[in-house]
């Protein structure tokens, strides 16, 4: 649709007016509307509470300690926020204090309350080792076809289980 009063650009502002019953259309482009005094552009109002929520973005983003990094694998206290995890085990004692804030926020403590490790069972890891070891060596000698030696070794594996 072409502007009503230039005829040259589109219009772009479409005006609806009723004057003592009559009812007309005006079409104007964005350089007549502006001479009219129309604004084309939609502004959105600004509120007070926005500055305040944007200030306190600002702040977040730098929180003191950011700039702390651990000295081993380089990764700052900003890069473990952005992604949820350290660079490696001495990251723990680099953010020891941010992260005892942080498990004091989340889970209400920084001590553990929960049941506690107690370690492998080392017998029976040296077990499952040995297992391993004589089942791979029966398979060796089924394939070898030497069955009184996988005879011996099934009998060993029997006698671990």
């Amino acid at each position: 649709m072409i502007c009503s009063q230039c005829q040259e650009r589109d219009a772009v502002v479409h005006l609806t007016q009723i004057v003592e019953g009559a009812v007309t259309q005006v079409h104007l482009c964005e350089k007549c509307a502006a001479e009219r005094g129309i604004e084309t552009s939609v502004a959105i109002p600004k509120h007070p509470l926005d500055d305040f929520l944007q200030a306190a973005q600002q702040q977040a983003l730098q929180l003191p300690g950011d700039a702390a990094r651990c000295s081993y694998c380089g990764t700052s206290l900003r890069d473990f926020r952005a992604s949820g995890k350290l660079g490696c085990a001495r990251c723990y004692s680099a953010f020891e204090q941010s992260l005892k804030d942080l498990l004091r926020r989340v889970h209400g403590s920084s001590t553990h309350v929960g049941r506690s490790y107690l370690g492998a069972d080392e017998p029976a890891l040296e077990r499952d080792a040995t297992l391993t070891e004589l089942r791979g060596r029966l398979d060796g000698a089924i394939r070898g076809e030497e069955f009184e030696l996988a005879a011996t070794l099934r009998d060993q594996i029997r006698t671990l289980e």
